[in-house]
Protein backbone atom coordinates (compact mmCIF):
# COMPACT_ATOMS: atom_id res chain seq x y z
CA UNK A 1 0.00 0.00 0.00
CA UNK A 2 1.76 3.16 -0.68
CA UNK A 3 2.82 5.67 1.94
CA UNK A 4 0.31 8.53 2.36
CA UNK A 5 3.56 10.66 3.39
CA UNK A 6 5.48 10.03 0.66
CA UNK A 7 6.48 13.45 -0.66
CA UNK A 8 6.56 12.21 -4.29
CA UNK A 9 2.98 12.65 -4.24
CA UNK A 10 1.43 15.29 -6.12
CA UNK A 11 0.25 18.22 -4.42
CA UNK A 12 -2.59 19.47 -5.59
CA UNK A 13 -4.64 22.29 -5.37
CA UNK A 14 -8.09 23.96 -4.99
CA UNK A 15 -10.00 27.24 -4.69
CA UNK A 16 -12.56 27.76 -2.32
CA UNK A 17 -15.40 30.23 -3.62
CA UNK A 18 -17.85 31.42 -0.80
CA UNK A 19 -20.76 33.02 -2.42
CA UNK A 20 -23.68 32.18 0.22
CA UNK A 21 -24.14 36.31 0.53
CA UNK A 22 -26.56 38.67 -0.54
CA UNK A 23 -24.24 41.79 -1.13
CA UNK A 24 -26.41 44.48 0.23
CA UNK A 25 -24.57 47.43 -0.33
CA UNK A 26 -25.02 46.78 -4.37
CA UNK A 27 -28.28 47.13 -3.48
CA UNK A 28 -32.05 45.03 -4.00
CA UNK A 29 -31.93 42.02 -6.00
CA UNK A 30 -30.11 38.73 -6.87
CA UNK A 31 -27.20 38.01 -4.77
CA UNK A 32 -23.81 39.77 -5.35
CA UNK A 33 -22.16 36.91 -7.05
CA UNK A 34 -25.12 36.32 -9.39
CA UNK A 35 -24.95 39.88 -10.41
CA UNK A 36 -24.43 40.23 -14.25
CA UNK A 37 -20.82 41.68 -15.44
CA UNK A 38 -20.09 42.02 -19.22
CA UNK A 39 -23.25 39.82 -19.18
CA UNK A 40 -21.86 37.10 -17.28
CA UNK A 41 -22.40 36.88 -13.43
CA UNK A 42 -19.49 37.71 -11.33
CA UNK A 43 -18.88 33.86 -9.75
CA UNK A 44 -18.77 32.93 -13.27
CA UNK A 45 -16.07 34.94 -13.65
CA UNK A 46 -14.76 34.19 -10.34
CA UNK A 47 -14.48 30.89 -11.36
CA UNK A 48 -13.14 31.27 -14.45
CA UNK A 49 -10.18 33.41 -12.90
CA UNK A 50 -9.34 30.49 -10.47
CA UNK A 51 -9.49 27.61 -13.14
CA UNK A 52 -6.98 30.05 -15.43
CA UNK A 53 -4.18 28.63 -13.32
CA UNK A 54 -2.98 25.76 -14.66
CA UNK A 55 -2.23 25.07 -11.17
CA UNK A 56 -5.63 24.93 -9.80
CA UNK A 57 -7.41 21.05 -10.33
CA UNK A 58 -10.31 21.75 -8.30
CA UNK A 59 -12.82 25.02 -7.36
CA UNK A 60 -15.25 24.25 -4.83
CA UNK A 61 -18.26 27.09 -5.29
CA UNK A 62 -19.87 27.12 -1.83
CA UNK A 63 -23.23 28.43 -2.64
CA UNK A 64 -26.22 29.59 -0.96
CA UNK A 65 -27.85 26.80 1.14
CA UNK A 66 -31.27 27.00 -0.74
CA UNK A 67 -29.48 27.65 -4.57
CA UNK A 68 -26.94 25.35 -4.68
CA UNK A 69 -29.11 23.97 -7.63
CA UNK A 70 -29.19 26.97 -9.44
CA UNK A 71 -25.32 27.37 -8.99
CA UNK A 72 -25.04 23.96 -10.04
CA UNK A 73 -27.43 24.89 -13.25
CA UNK A 74 -25.19 28.01 -13.67
CA UNK A 75 -21.48 26.19 -13.84
CA UNK A 76 -23.13 23.88 -16.13
CA UNK A 77 -24.25 26.57 -18.65
CA UNK A 78 -20.98 28.36 -18.91
CA UNK A 79 -17.58 27.35 -20.82
CA UNK A 80 -14.89 26.24 -18.01
CA UNK A 81 -11.88 25.28 -18.52
CA UNK A 82 -12.01 21.61 -19.46
CA UNK A 83 -8.92 20.47 -17.54
CA UNK A 84 -10.51 21.90 -13.70
CA UNK A 85 -13.03 20.16 -11.88
CA UNK A 86 -15.90 21.80 -10.44
CA UNK A 87 -18.25 21.16 -7.28
CA UNK A 88 -20.78 22.61 -5.79
CA UNK A 89 -21.86 22.70 -2.25
CA UNK A 90 -24.38 24.47 0.45
CA UNK A 91 -22.88 27.41 2.47
CA UNK A 92 -23.84 28.39 6.00
CA UNK A 93 -25.10 31.60 7.56
CA UNK A 94 -21.53 33.70 7.80
CA UNK A 95 -18.59 33.13 5.51
CA UNK A 96 -16.38 31.52 7.65
CA UNK A 97 -19.11 28.33 8.11
CA UNK A 98 -19.27 28.71 4.11
CA UNK A 99 -15.47 28.37 3.83
CA UNK A 100 -15.52 25.62 6.80
CA UNK A 101 -18.25 23.74 4.22
CA UNK A 102 -15.96 24.09 1.57
CA UNK A 103 -13.03 22.73 3.10
CA UNK A 104 -15.09 19.49 4.44
CA UNK A 105 -15.90 19.08 0.66
CA UNK A 106 -12.05 18.35 -0.40
CA UNK A 107 -10.78 15.24 -1.81
CA UNK A 108 -8.42 14.20 0.67
CA UNK A 109 -5.12 14.79 -1.75
CA UNK A 110 -5.68 18.68 -1.77
CA UNK A 111 -2.48 20.21 0.18
CA UNK A 112 -3.32 23.61 -1.06
CA UNK A 113 -6.21 25.52 -0.63
CA UNK A 114 -6.98 28.98 -2.18
CA UNK A 115 -10.14 31.11 -0.32
CA UNK A 116 -11.24 33.42 -2.94
CA UNK A 117 -14.36 36.31 -3.14
CA UNK A 118 -16.13 35.68 -5.59
CA UNK A 119 -16.84 39.78 -5.84
CA UNK A 120 -13.01 39.90 -6.83
CA UNK A 121 -13.64 38.21 -10.64
CA UNK A 122 -10.72 40.22 -11.95
CA UNK A 123 -8.19 38.92 -10.46
CA UNK A 124 -5.17 38.16 -12.98
CA UNK A 125 -3.82 33.99 -13.43
CA UNK A 126 -0.33 35.74 -12.72
CA UNK A 127 -1.35 36.68 -9.04
CA UNK A 128 -3.16 33.35 -8.46
CA UNK A 129 0.02 31.54 -9.41
CA UNK A 130 1.90 33.66 -6.99
CA UNK A 131 0.08 32.88 -4.36
CA UNK A 132 0.12 29.27 -4.89
CA UNK A 133 4.23 29.06 -5.26
CA UNK A 134 4.31 30.54 -2.08
CA UNK A 135 2.38 28.30 -0.52
CA UNK A 136 4.30 25.38 -2.16
CA UNK A 137 7.57 26.77 -0.98
CA UNK A 138 6.53 26.37 2.21
CA UNK A 139 4.87 29.82 3.31
CA UNK A 140 1.82 28.43 5.52
CA UNK A 141 -0.36 31.04 4.26
CA UNK A 142 0.02 33.57 2.08
CA UNK A 143 -2.11 36.94 0.82
CA UNK A 144 -1.72 39.51 -1.92
CA UNK A 145 -1.63 42.83 -1.24
CA UNK A 146 -1.06 46.43 -2.50
CA UNK A 147 0.93 49.44 -0.87
CA UNK A 148 -2.22 51.87 0.12
CA UNK A 149 -2.38 54.89 -1.83
CA UNK A 150 -4.20 57.09 0.93
CA UNK A 151 -3.32 57.99 4.35
CA UNK A 152 -5.32 56.38 6.94
CA UNK A 153 -6.65 57.60 9.94
CA UNK A 154 -7.55 55.61 13.24
CA UNK A 155 -10.58 57.16 15.07
CA UNK A 156 -13.27 56.60 17.80
CA UNK A 157 -16.20 55.62 15.87
CA UNK A 158 -18.78 57.66 16.64
CA UNK A 159 -22.73 57.73 15.25
CA UNK A 160 -23.14 57.78 11.17
CA UNK A 161 -22.35 61.20 9.75
CA UNK A 162 -20.87 62.62 12.74
CA UNK A 163 -17.37 63.97 13.10
CA UNK A 164 -15.32 61.43 14.87
CA UNK A 165 -12.39 61.96 16.88
CA UNK A 166 -8.75 61.04 15.34
CA UNK A 167 -6.85 58.83 17.55
CA UNK A 168 -3.95 57.95 15.31
CA UNK A 169 -2.65 58.17 11.81
CA UNK A 170 -0.57 54.41 11.21
CA UNK A 171 2.68 54.84 9.18
CA UNK A 172 0.89 54.50 5.50
CA UNK A 173 3.85 52.62 4.52
CA UNK A 174 3.95 49.82 6.61
CA UNK A 175 0.26 49.46 5.57
CA UNK A 176 -1.36 47.16 3.04
CA UNK A 177 -4.53 46.45 1.52
CA UNK A 178 -5.38 42.82 0.97
CA UNK A 179 -6.90 41.06 -2.00
CA UNK A 180 -7.27 37.12 -2.60
CA UNK A 181 -7.17 34.84 -3.74
CA UNK A 182 -5.40 33.90 -0.03
CA UNK A 183 -3.56 31.09 -0.41
CA UNK A 184 -2.73 28.25 2.55
CA UNK A 185 -1.29 24.70 3.52
CA UNK A 186 -3.99 23.00 3.91
CA UNK A 187 -3.58 21.74 7.21
CA UNK A 188 -2.73 24.94 8.35
CA UNK A 189 -6.25 26.13 7.76
CA UNK A 190 -8.36 23.22 8.72
CA UNK A 191 -6.66 23.95 12.64
CA UNK A 192 -6.93 27.50 11.93
CA UNK A 193 -10.97 26.82 11.44
CA UNK A 194 -11.31 24.22 14.16
CA UNK A 195 -9.29 26.48 16.66
CA UNK A 196 -10.79 29.72 16.35
CA UNK A 197 -14.62 29.97 17.78
CA UNK A 198 -17.38 31.76 15.62
CA UNK A 199 -18.99 34.60 17.06
CA UNK A 200 -21.15 37.10 16.07
CA UNK A 201 -20.70 37.58 12.21
CA UNK A 202 -17.91 34.97 12.22
CA UNK A 203 -14.27 35.58 10.83
CA UNK A 204 -14.20 37.45 7.39
CA UNK A 205 -10.54 36.88 6.67
CA UNK A 206 -9.27 33.53 6.83
CA UNK A 207 -5.35 34.55 7.31
CA UNK A 208 -6.13 36.62 10.32
CA UNK A 209 -7.33 33.17 11.56
CA UNK A 210 -4.24 31.63 11.24
CA UNK A 211 -2.36 34.58 12.58
CA UNK A 212 -4.30 34.06 15.73
CA UNK A 213 -2.99 30.59 15.69
CA UNK A 214 0.36 32.08 15.97
CA UNK A 215 1.41 30.55 12.21
CA UNK A 216 3.13 32.77 9.90
CA UNK A 217 1.95 35.14 7.07
CA UNK A 218 3.19 36.54 4.33
CA UNK A 219 2.25 39.32 1.39
CA UNK A 220 2.88 38.86 -2.18
CA UNK A 221 2.19 41.59 -4.33
CA UNK A 222 -1.13 41.89 -5.15
CA UNK A 223 -3.08 43.63 -8.12
CA UNK A 224 -5.08 46.20 -9.06
CA UNK A 225 -7.28 44.38 -11.47
CA UNK A 226 -8.25 42.04 -8.21
CA UNK A 227 -10.45 44.93 -6.57
CA UNK A 228 -13.73 43.46 -4.85
CA UNK A 229 -17.17 44.96 -6.28
CA UNK A 230 -18.84 45.66 -3.95
CA UNK A 231 -20.91 49.28 -4.50
CA UNK A 232 -22.43 50.62 -8.10
CA UNK A 233 -19.27 52.29 -8.87
CA UNK A 234 -17.51 49.52 -9.05
CA UNK A 235 -19.11 47.43 -11.65
CA UNK A 236 -18.22 50.77 -13.79
CA UNK A 237 -14.90 50.29 -13.44
CA UNK A 238 -14.93 46.25 -13.99
CA UNK A 239 -17.04 46.52 -16.80
CA UNK A 240 -14.11 49.03 -18.31
CA UNK A 241 -11.84 46.63 -17.17
CA UNK A 242 -13.22 44.11 -18.91
CA UNK A 243 -13.90 46.07 -22.25
CA UNK A 244 -9.82 46.85 -22.31
CA UNK A 245 -9.09 42.92 -21.70
CA UNK A 246 -10.99 42.72 -24.61
CA UNK A 247 -9.40 45.51 -27.02
CA UNK A 248 -5.88 44.43 -26.26
CA UNK A 249 -5.99 40.76 -24.99
CA UNK A 250 -8.87 39.28 -27.06
CA UNK A 251 -10.15 38.47 -23.51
Amino acid sequence: MPDESDESRPRRTAAVIPAAGRGVRLGPGAPKALRALNGTPMLIHAVRAMAASRAVSLVVVVAPPEGAGEVKNLLDAHALPERTDYLVVPGGDTRQESVRAGLDALPEDIAVVLVHDAARPLVPVDTVDAVVEAVRDGAPAVVPALPLADTVKEVEPGPKGEPEPVLATPERSRLRAVQTPQGFDRATLVRAHETVAVSGEGATDDAGMVERLGAPVVVVPGHEEAFKVTRPLDLVLAEAVLARRRATDGF
